[in-house]
């Protein structure tokens, strides 16, 4: 069993926790420390792989964020893929069923897309967002992100938490520290926002490491459809020069520019 031990029944549990999770502020979420065995997630870490900015996807050149992610199964260990599976489960998805209320039935992503394993080395940052809201090739409504943290040893100097904004954008509400086995649960919607955009400071031997995992419905509240569809819509922090708004990339002669700009 992939679980914690000592959390015997994953549903009851969920219920439990889901008014914390409804009525946390800046937007529904929840942080749970231990939720897994760290037996398994210290297996998934020493198996992590050493050259991610070569086989995964490279985001170093986008002016939004400096991150690497991996989806491909081909490259992920056996205990990698079968605990990726096991997220994907309707055990597991009974669990987020109940923590969230959300009416709809939960969809996994078979092909994660955005998903998998995401590291940001030293000088790594994601500036804050909303994220997409449709599965690019299923079309399907994203409802879920959980993130699951695997950093040992990691120092609150090196920075990279979790921050959490208000709908305004006026102040950041919440940053959760990336601790090994620490789980993120939280809705997505289109003023969501989140990200870690300060730069990662760390040792060069070191890197920030999570499981990302993201969950859909066919079909959401109608208070959710505010915008319609949309790619990651980010935003700038006060006083800074973050980018800011509905950002869709061409590439020309190796390099990206802004092609559309729609603020919300």
């Amino acid at each position: 069993m992939y679980i914690n031990k000592h959390l015997e029944n994953l549903f009851n549990f969920g219920k439990i926790k889901s008014a914390a999770y409804s009525s946390a502020k800046p937007f529904p979420h929840i942080e749970i420390d231990n939720l897994f065995d760290s037996k398994i997630l210290e297996i998934i870490l020493n198996e992590f792989p050493n050259n991610l900015e070569i086989i995964g996807r490279k985001y170093s050149t986008n002016v939004e964020q400096k991150k690497y992610t991996l989806k491909d199964s081909r490259y992920l260990s056996v205990t990698t893929n079968n605990f990726l599976n096991f997220l994907n489960s309707q055990i597991f998805l009974s669990f987020l069923q109940s923590i969230t209320n959300i009416k709809e039935k939960l969809i996994p992503d078979p092909y994660l897309d955005g998903g998998g394993l995401h590291e940001l080395k030293n000088g790594g940052y994601l500036n804050i967002h909303a994220d997409f809201n449709k599965h690019p090739t299923l079309q399907l409504d994203r409802r879920l992100n959980v993130l699951i943290y695997l950093n040992k040893n990691w120092k609150d100097e090196y920075g990279g938490h979790l921050q959490l904004w208000d709908k305004e954008m006026t102040y950041c509400e919440k940053r959760i520290f990336p601790l090994f086995n620490k789980t993120v649960i939280f809705s997505t919607t289109y003023n969501s926002y989140h990200g870690n955009p300060d730069k990662i400071s760390c040792p060069p031997n070191m890197s920030r490491k999570s499981l990302a995992l993201y969950y859909y419905t066919n079909g959401r509240p109608d208070n959710e459809k505010k915008f319609g569809k949309h790619s990651t819509i980010f935003r700038n922090r006060p006083g800074t020069n973050d980018p800011d708004g509905n950002l869709e990339y061409k590439k020309i002669f190796g390099k990206f520019y802004y092609k559309k700009k729609n603020k919300i």
